[in-house]
This record gives C-alpha cells, structure tokens and sequence, in this order.
C-alpha cells in the first residue's frame, strides 16, 4: 500500500499526470473529484491521451462515489427506507423551525428528518457523515469493501474536501488501496460542505491534516512533483507565489516571450487603452464590480481551472492592502481568490491600481 499526497502549482498539469498514472494501471482504477466540470476535464483528457476511457478506470464526482459505494450497499445498518437519491444544499440543512436566536435543526437521533427530504433525498452535506457512520457501524467494512473494488484510488481537487469527508480519506489511507491525493490548498474556491468537524483544516490545510491526524498512517507528501506551471511564465509564477510563502516559489515550463509578459499596474484612467491593446479577459470579485461592457469578464472564483493569455484583475481594497504591505494578511477566501485570478495567464496579467512614481511593488511594473 502506497499513499501520497501531491501539492500540485496552479497550471502544473494535475489532470494529465493523473490521467498517465491511471493509463498505466492494471488493476481497477477509480478516479473521484468534486465538481462534474472537473470529471468531465478528466473524461476529455482520457479521449485526448488516450481515445477513450480505458475500461479498468471509473471516474465520479465525490458524492456519485459516496452514494454507491458508501451509503446504498450499507444503508441497512441505519435504516430500512428506500434512499431516492440526493438534493444539493448551499447551506445547513435539516431545519426545524426558525427559534427566537436563529435556526433550529433536527437531532441526528432523528435520522429521517436530519438526513433526508419528506421525499427521502439525501441531504449533500449529510452524506459524508452517514457514510462515516456505516464506516463505524460496520467496524470498516465501507472503506473494506471500496478497496477490494479499487485497489488504486486518485482524488483530485483533495483541497475541496471537508469535515467528515476527511475521515473517509483517513479510513481509506488505512484500507488495502493505494491512495494518491493530488490538489492545490492554494485554489480552494468550493468545499462540499461548511461542517464544524475538522474546522481547523479547513481553507486547504490538507498537508496538516494529513500530518496531526494521519501521523500513524504511511502517507507520502509530494511538493515536487507538480511544482512547475505549464501554464503561467516565471513572472507571473514569482508575484503568485508571494500570496504563498509558506509553499515556495513555483517554477515554470512556459518560456514564450510575446513582447508583454509579465505583471503590471493598470491605472484606472488607462484601463480603456490597456483592453483595446491586449483584448484581455476582465477578472472581477462579483457583478457588481464595475467593468468594461465592451470587453469579456468573469468572477474570479469561477475562472478557476480556466487558462487565458491576458488577464486584467479589478481586485478588491484588501488585496489592494496586501499589494502594498504583505504584513496585511488577507482573508483565507480572498487570498484563494486573488491566486486563481493571477494564476489564469499565460503571458500577462494587468492590475487595476491608481499608482504615481512613487509607487513600487516588487515583482510588478507599470503599464505607460
């Protein structure tokens, strides 16, 4: 049993290191990831390296995998009601009644109201902890059975994963697999659920995790392998990087030179100038932020994944702060968010900054 915990850079190719470590396998392979927009990248890059799918490799999301392998095979030790499914929730489920000092849920105790709609659909953000709990109702006969199915398992976009989902990663690190992890803690943009359990490890802290409450279990931890964007040049790799620290500076594979490469200052006044010369895509917080109609934009949350030569970031009065002073810490989420922007280019990425002569930020220059 090999287990290992990949730390992949933004742009360092995750999806087709995975997709080549499955290519290779003979045994049953399974490949599990958060969102459908991610399985289906893995599913195309099956069809680009390799034609097809290959026969021996199963890919779901994270909760398609926890239904079939975790909760319908065990679902008896709980229950006996037919399970029709799952409902994806955004917030806390299970509510009761709205009380005097705020919200009132259902008791675990009962099960038919905590984990389910009047129509049996299971709550997402339960399903974690029902399957953790057939785990222990069983003595480990969920994560027991899964290896016997997959004796190799990859996990990718592991950052995103949460509260009871990390006990399922802690009793499959124990099981008859081989478990590899791969993820960036610096891009964690989604979680599966807000669950209380673990709340420490939260915001990408999975090396930690993995560390404190791991420590007995064999587990690799790989900060090499994948530590070179394919995507990003090394201007853009070195500024990301300082939002960072603690995981280095990224190298980079991408040695083109277009004649406007790396990170630079936008000053509002030349934002016009600075879309009509490059044709970037606009890089916002949230709608509201005010952008060039003329011109293409996106959050930067949901530009996550996404590659694009020129970027110009419209970034929000903290990160603003910490551009000027990297003693003023952001917020988990902002920072995250403030990454996937810079880390979407390949070439340059313009900052909207009202700067004057005075103005110095290292690794940055200014445009005009």
């Amino acid at each position: 049993m090999v287990n290992r915990l990949i730390i992949a850079a933004a742009g360092s190719g995750k999806t087709t290191y995975l997709v080549r470590q499955a290519m290779q396998q003979s045994d049953s392979v399974l490949i599990t990831t958060y969102t459908i927009a991610n399985e289906l990248e893995i599913r195309k890059k099956f069809v680009e390296l390799n034609g097809c799918v290959p026969h021996n490799v199963t890919i779901q999301t994270w909760y398609s995998f926890l239904l079939q392998h975790g909760v319908r095979p065990f679902q008896g030790v709980v229950l006996d009601d037919k399970i029709n499914g799952m409902i994806l929730v955004n917030e806390k489920s299970g509510k009761k009644y709205n009380g005097k000092y705020g919200p009132v849920y259902y008791a675990e105790e009962d099960y038919r109201n905590f984990y389910f709609t009047d129509g049996m659909k299971m709550y997402s953000d339960k399903i974690a902890k029902f399957v953790c709990r057939c785990e222990k109702e069983t003595k480990g006969r969920v994560s027991q059975r899964i290896s016997r199915i997959y004796p190799k398992i990859y996990i990718d976009e592991i950052q995103d994963l949460a509260g009871y989902d990390l006990d399922i990663i802690k009793s499959m690190l124990q099981a008859d697999c081989d478990v590899t992890m791969v993820g960036d803690p610096r891009q964690v943009t989604y979680h599966t659920h807000n669950e209380a359990k673990y709340k420490k490890y939260a915001d990408g802290k999975i090396e930690e995790f993995i560390r404190s409450e791991c420590k007995k279990i064999d587990c690799i931890i790989d900060k090499e392998t994948l530590n070179d964007s394919y995507r990003n040049n090394q201007s853009i790799c070195s500024y990301s990087s300082q939002l960072y620290e603690e995981y280095g500076e990224t190298g980079t594979k991408q040695f083109e030179v277009t004649g406007h490469d790396g990170v630079y200052l936008v000053r509002p006044n030349d934002v016009d100038a600075y879309l009509e010369e490059f044709k970037p895509i606009q890089l916002r917080e949230k709608r509201t932020v005010k952008v060039n109609d003329g011109y293409s934009a996106i959050n930067m949350g949901e530009s996550k994944g996404l590659t694009y030569d020129r970027v110009l970031i419209y970034p929000t009065g903290t990160m603003k702060n910490w551009m000027k002073d990297h003693s003023k810490k952001l917020q988990p989420k902002t920072r995250s968010q403030f990454y996937v922007a810079i880390t979407r280019a390949r070439y340059s990425v313009g900052i909207v900054f009202d700067y004057d002569e005075k103005t110095n930020i290292e690794g940055v220059e200014k445009y005009q």
